[in-house]
């Protein structure tokens, strides 16, 4: 086995399925993360098939289910209410599991450490990656404790904003998508059952609105928009109001919902596809620092899932480690490539409606169906 010992940085989903995967066969992990504590915050997510694949993989399939609520697929809709189509899903994680699936992210982000305790990870929150050094067969890490500890391997999951990746070699940054996201957990009602609605005339600032439901009672709403929040003076509840009055139909209701108590997030978004190299030595970028794409077909999570399970099973097989790391990242790249080129086609038809021949739906229906098979 080329790996014993890996320290990985960043505790989110890239980092904790890393450990639990790794763990599961017989490395000895430490993760680090720069939160002091873990917290119960953030917002719903859309969990594609592809994703829950993984997590079946990975032992937490149950759990999973039992905190998500199964989407076959979805309504789409003008702002008006007429409907434009009934999709369906393709199931890119198989038969066996559900096409997508709603969830709250603090719900699966506190299965994920649950597993990766119950596996012997060590964690180590308020810690950050200050530098390291590879020598050989060999990494050195230095912790902003002034911990100096020596490892088989180094994975820096440590998102978008990544103070590592550049420390790697990787000239590649983070860049501006053109567009900008409200998201809320709310109330709906039991009928409502997924959708996502465009606009006719007047966006009112909201290239599109839509919702994912979470649980029997609950939704995700996301107000896609343009990427800087207006100096308006209105409370936040009241901006995602005003994005959303021309929305009518079930928006009417998930408008009114939202309430001066309703928790929101507003973000702009941005992109990153590193196509060079992932590693250098023995530190290796995995996730989200180094693709991560506008949320328009929902394989940000699925995606970064997908390089923790094959990750781990490519390094802890006999071989020289260099040509490992070498094989992942070159079986890699084409399906994230598919993903990248996808989403940021359709940013850029959502930032230019009425482009000719813009076709959102087979764009997203045929990126999912090149995920079917398994990576």
């Amino acid at each position: 086995m080329s790996v014993r010992n890996v320290l990985i940085v960043g505790g989110g989903f890239t980092g904790l399925t890393t450990a639990i995967a790794l763990a599961q066969r017989d490395v000895r992990v430490t993760l680090v993360d720069k939160a002091p504590a873990w917290a119960r915050v953030g917002h719903g997510l859309t969990i594609q098939g592809n994703a829950l694949r993984v997590f079946k993989q990975i032992g937490v399939i149950d759990e999973v289910l039992a905190v998500g609520q199964p989407e076959e697929g979805l309504t789409l809709t003008l702002a008006n209410g007429h409907v434009l189509a009934e999709t369906h899903t393709p199931r890119t994680g198989g038969d066996d599991l559900p096409p997508t699936i709603g969830a709250l992210r603090p719900d699966l982000h506190e299965i994920l450490v649950a597993k990766a305790e119950s596996l012997g990870v060590e964690i180590r929150l308020g810690l950050e990656l200050t530098s390291f050094e590879t020598h050989g067969d060999e990494a050195t890490s230095v912790l902003s404790d002034g911990t100096t500890e020596t490892w088989d391997l180094i994975v820096a999951a440590d998102g978008i904003k990544s103070q590592n990746r550049p420390k790697i070699g990787i000239t590649e940054d983070r860049a501006p998508s053109g567009l900008g996201i409200w998201r809320a957990v709310t109330s709906r009602r039991p009928d409502m059952t997924g959708g996502i609605a465009f606009p006719t005339e007047d966006d009112g600032g909201a290239f599109k609105v839509g919702y994912t439901p979470v649980s029997d009672t609950q939704c995700y709403i996301f107000v896609l928009c343009r990427p800087q929040r207006p100096d308006n003076g209105l409370e936040d509840w009241q901006e995602v109001r005003r994005l959303m009055e021309n929305y009518h139909g079930e928006y009417d209701a998930l408008r009114e919902s939202i309430t001066a108590d309703t928790f929101l997030n507003f973000q702009e978004i941005e992109w990153i596809f590193v196509e060079g190299p992932w590693h250098t030595g023995r530190v290796v970028a995995l996730g989200e620092a180094v693709h991560a794409v506008p949320p328009l077909i929902a394989q940000g999570a699925a995606q970064c899932l997908e390089d923790a399970v094959l990750f781990a099973e490519y390094v802890t097989a006999e071989g020289d480690l260099e040509q490992q790391l070498a094989d992942f990242y070159a079986r890699r790249i084409p399906r994230i490539k598919g993903v990248v080129d996808a989403s940021m086609q359709l940013a850029q038809w959502e930032q230019n409606p009425g482009t000719p021949d813009a076709d959102p739906e087979r764009v997203m229906n045929d990126a999912l169906l090149a995920l079917v098979p398994a990576p």
